[in-house]
């Protein structure tokens, strides 16, 4: 039992013991964790910053304090001064771990920035935006008719534009008097109405006649990525997209482990909800400028979350989502100041969170309905909304179904072996020979094949393997026969390659060696494959629930949706058995489908009754005391499946039949006598 102290780096997932002293920047090298560092560890740079986690992180099994570093040192109090530092970051070049460390590197820490593939997808969408521009003359003020000012624009507005009772904050109706004076009473009036019948708010005004650029922030805040999409709201162009990661990752990388943080930390539920509207800020200000705009243009903003992530929005502790019967604070669609959520937006800015479908099926599901709309598709559409927390819809015209199944990290890359976030370096694309069991991959940043000329040169470095990149990987070594249906990795006399190399009492399969020229082994474990078999077993247990509740067998389509949903091949993910058996070309992707249902609500208020409608229609299925979930969890260890046989994949894919835990020699797929257990 070591006493060395264990340190954590997020978002990577990358930890390990280092003895007492290390320095952080040493750590991360050590670990091949990717932060930042120009100046030698000298501490001028300030690349290398990171930013240590107090608290207890059952997630991670460990528990961090103040002590897990040692004291602010004089090189950094002197960056402090001349520099400055953000608050809680310190330098990893001089900070030493001294006991179990959780540290998060922030993305302008990391060499290889992260993609946060969530671009906005091209969509027709009707314009009918909450917030619109109206031009009014006010009759000049009359001492036989004492009305207020504010009166009179009420009744210009009513008559000119059928804009009724429309009231106004007390900042813009400081500024009023001076505004109508300077155009003798003409007045441009920013207004805000949601819905057709609901109480108008003025935002903001302009003497005579004004058009200043309106923009809407449509946010998809997920678990582990948060996605923008700023637009026109008079054109309804898309005019930038961004995203960052969540900082909210060094709580816990699923929504479990960021309730158990809330749980057993006094303040974690602030902590979190800081964090995040942290983040939200920056992409505020880093979208609006990538349109040549202000943060301050911003008039309204539409989120999408799940319910966890929608109530740390909001500043709501999120204890009762972690115990049945995962009561919501508030299902309904909730209008409020931005402001309240995100520093930096129109003063008057206002937000609309779509309405929650249940405890564990949130308003990023409503969001992807809204844009989907399986309850209108003829054939049944199984749509799978791919992510740390999947979201679930099964519907045709005559019912919608919906649940969530917690999946876990392991398709973005976190939890395994050599897995990371997508990044430049990292695998994203492989293919196996089923001969010579020689692998060809790709990676973020390049066009090129491994096996391609000059590849080497355009690819640069190769740092791991991302979610799509293990995905197709396990699928490649299941139809190459080096992994059997159970999800066993052969040796290499029972798969003919000396790439399968053991690893204690089981064996890897090694993808690439970099080590002679200073770069990383990456291989694929036998925990990489457990770890892809539980979250698509999760995946699938959900799918085949609703199935049940709708009394099928079979679905005629499937919907990969979400960012790592539209960058997995439909074959791969269906020889592991992520989704259920259906013929290939009726398994097509919707992009970021949850981030286009914000982008309808934000640039269409009709949209937002109709997905408010849609969700009291929407039967749900609680996948957490469902006892079916199990059985159908299980089942669906085996790759593709332990019991349906998936005619129409074997049709078109072939799985060699073999075996690597046989009793016996004889038998095809070789391997030796199975041990048994000591009891």
């Amino acid at each position: 039992m070591t006493d060395d102290p264990l340190v954590i780096f997020t978002p990577s997932g990358r930890r390990g013991r280092v003895a007492p002293g290390t320095t952080v920047l040493q750590a991360a090298r050590a670990l091949g964790v990717d932060l930042d560092s120009v100046c030698g560890g000298r501490g001028i740079c300030s690349k290398c910053q990171v930013a240590p986690a107090v608290g207890s992180f059952p997630k991670h099994g460990v528990t961090t304090g103040p002590e897990a570093l040692s004291e602010w040192n004089a090189v950094e109090a002197r960056y402090e001064e001349k520099r400055g530092l953000k608050p809680g970051r310190r330098l990893g070049c001089q900070a030493r771990i001294l006991a179990d460390a959780l540290l998060d590197v922030p993305p302008e820490s990391q060499v290889h920035k992260q993609v946060v593939r969530k671009d906005a997808a091209h969509r027709l969408i009707d314009m009918d935006p909450a917030v619109r521009l109206y031009l009014v003359e006010v009759d000049e003020a009359d001492m036989h008719e004492p009305r207020g000012d504010l009166q009179r624009l009420q009744e210009a507005l009513r008559m000119a534009w059928g804009v009724e009772n429309a009231s106004m904050p007390l900042p813009v109706l400081a500024r009023l008097q001076s505004v109508l004076r300077k155009e003798s009473g003409q007045i441009t009036c920013l207004v805000h109405q949601g819905a057709s019948g609901a109480t108008a708010t003025i935002l903001d005004i302009w003497p005579g006649y004004a058009e200043p650029r309106l923009l809407g922030l449509a946010v998809d805040l997920g678990s582990t990525t948060i996605a923008g999409h700023l637009c026109d709201l008079v054109t309804g162009e898309v005019v930038a997209s961004a995203g960052v990661m969540n900082p909210q990752i060094r709580f816990g990388e699923d929504l479990m482990s960021r309730v158990s943080y809330a749980m057993m930390n006094e303040t974690g539920a602030a902590e979190m909800t800081a964090s995040v509207r942290d983040a939200l800020e920056t992409l505020a200000a880093e979208i609006a400028s990538e349109a040549g705009a202000q943060a301050s243009e911003i008039v309204e903003t539409v989120f999408v979350c799940n319910p966890v992530m929608h109530h740390l929005l909001l500043g709501i502790d999120p204890v009762e989502l972690g115990q049945a019967p995962f009561a919501l604070a508030t299902s309904d669609a909730t209008h409020l100041p931005a402001g309240a959520m995100v520093a930096g937006l129109h003063p008057q800015a206002q937000a609309y969170l779509l309405p929650c479908i249940a405890g564990h099926v949130g308003a990023d599901a409503a969001a992807v309905a809204l844009s989907e709309e399986p309850g209108a598709q003829e054939r049944l559409t199984l749509i799978v909304d791919v992510g740390t927390n999947a979201e679930i819809l099964l519907g045709d015209t005559s019912r919608v179904l919906a649940c969530s199944s917690p999946t876990g990290p392991a398709f973005e890359g976190a939890q395994i072996s050599s897995g990371q976030r997508a990044a430049p370096g990292a695998i994203e694309r492989i293919r196996i020979d089923p001969e010579t069991k020689v692998p060809r991959f790709r990676v973020i940043g390049s066009e090129l094949w491994s096996d391609e000329p000059g590849f080497v040169e355009d690819a640069g470095a190769i740092t791991g393997i991302c979610g799509s990149g293990i995905i197709e990987a396990v699928a490649e070594m299941r139809m190459a026969g080096i992994v059997d249906s159970a999800g066993l990795i052969g040796s290499p006399e029972q798969t003919g390659t000396e790439r399968c190399v053991p690893e204690g009492r089981t064996h890897s399969y090694v993808i690439h060696d970099g080590r002679e020229d200073g770069g990383p082994l990456i291989s694929v474990t036998q925990g990489d494959i457990r770890a892809i078999q539980l979250a698509k077993s999760a995946l699938y247990a959900g799918a085949r629930l609703l199935m049940d509740e709708m009394g099928v067998d079979r679905v005629e389509r499937v919907v990969l949706a979400g960012a790592f949903g539209a960058h997995i091949s439909p074959k791969h993910a269906m020889v592991i058995g992520m989704i259920p058996d259906v013929a290939l070309e009726d398994v097509t992707s919707a992009g970021n489908a949850a981030g286009t249902g914000a982008r309808i609500a934000l640039l269409n208020k009709a949209a937002r009754r109709q997905v408010e409608e849609q969700v009291r229609q929407i039967t749900k299925v609680e996948t957490a005391i469902e006892p079916r979930f199990q059985e159908h969890f299980v089942a669906a260890n085996a790759m593709p499946h332990a019991v349906d046989p998936f005619t129409l994949l074997r049709a078109e894919v072939p799985l060699p039949d073999v075996s690597f835990n046989t009793r016996g020699s004889d038998q095809e797929g070789g391997g030796g006598r199975r041990r048994r257990r000591r009891t």
